[in-house]
């Protein structure tokens, strides 16, 4: 069985784990973040290290030749490290820890150029050229960036709700967000989403969205802008691969995340978007699964040790 091989997709909000041999599915297990920004160091470990015993469970086994964990903030400090312990507890032979962004990426194009938006708590795109040359646009953090993400979405909802407020316009954005975070008063919302770690402004995201598909005025300006902004990264990045790459035949675009995949409105104004923009771009209807680009790396390494 060590012809096994691990997928690991930690994004920021759930980790899923599936164990493969050649063509079956062994196991496919999910849990909590293992993000410890998000998290916590104590929860984050706690998390991969149930998820790993769920998932060898389930598969039968005690050990896998080779695993690929894409894990969101793999760069931060200590990352590398504390996980690659937690797998070699868990008798991982050879394995790798790289961004979420780089398993999402190799799950729409399988190591091949195109563009990939990914909107889910936080936001990137990022696209890869022929020549394997890579670019980029975004993913600068929930503070400095992270436009068209859920947590942008919460944050800048609860913004222009307050403007709305101050010009007597109609929203009920205020109201839905008191009800979540549990105020009574205004001042109470302001105080509690002016705290430091403050509350969690992606999970406003499906209310927004609800709030939007109702015809509330704030909540659907919010999310056209949202849809702008994640057509505009994919149209930088794809000037980028043209500028500095010579590509000159359309990359096809793919997307990832609960952003555009649990909203229709952001959804068919994305596309809507990228299509007047570039009319023959090549759009994936459907979204991509991180967990199958973890999974054809894992295997590529496994290939190495043979």
């Amino acid at each position: 069985m060590s012809r096994a091989v691990l997928g690991i997709d930690g994004g920021g909000t759930r980790t899923r784990a599936t164990i493969v041999s050649g063509d079956q599915v062994l196991a496919l297990a999910e849990n909590g973040s293992i993000k410890r920004l998000r998290v916590g160091a104590r929860v984050a470990e706690e998390n991969l290290r149930s998820l790993m015993a769920e998932v060898y469970a389930q598969a039968g086994i005690t050990r896998v030749g080779a695993a690929s964990a894409g894990v969101a903030s793999s760069k931060m400090p200590g990352v590398q490290e504390w996980i690659t312990e937690v797998l070699r507890d868990f008798g991982v032979e050879r394995l790798e820890i790289v961004g979420d962004e780089v398993i999402a990426l190799d799950g729409a194009f399988r190591g091949g150029p195109g563009i990939l938006q990914i909107a889910g708590t936080g936001t990137n795109c990022l696209g890869r050229a022929p020549d394997g040359g890579r670019e980029t646009a975004g993913g600068w953090s929930s503070r400095l960036g992270d436009e068209g993400s859920g947590y942008w979405i919460g944050l800048h909802a609860v913004r222009r709700a307050l403007r709305a407020y101050d010009r007597d316009e109609p929203t009920k954005i205020l109201d839905v967000v008191g009800c979540a975070w549990g105020t009574a008063t205004l001042d109470e919302l302001v105080n509690l989403g002016d705290s430091s770690p403050g509350p969690d402004f992606a999970a406003l995201a499906p209310d927004i969205n609800r709030l939007a598909e109702e015809g509330d005025p704030v909540a659907l300006d919010v999310l056209h802008q949202v849809a702008a902004d994640l057509v505009d990264s994919v149209l930088l990045v794809r000037a980028k691969l043209r500028r500095k790459h010579n590509v000159s035949v359309e990359a096809p675009v793919a997307w990832i995340g609960s952003v555009i995949g649990k909203s229709r409105l952001v959804r068919e104004a994305f596309f809507a978007g990228l299509r007047a923009a570039v009319p023959d771009l090549p759009i994936r209807p459907t979204e991509v699964a991180g967990i199958d680009g973890a999974v054809w790396r894992a295997q590529r390494l496994a290939e190495a040790l043979v």
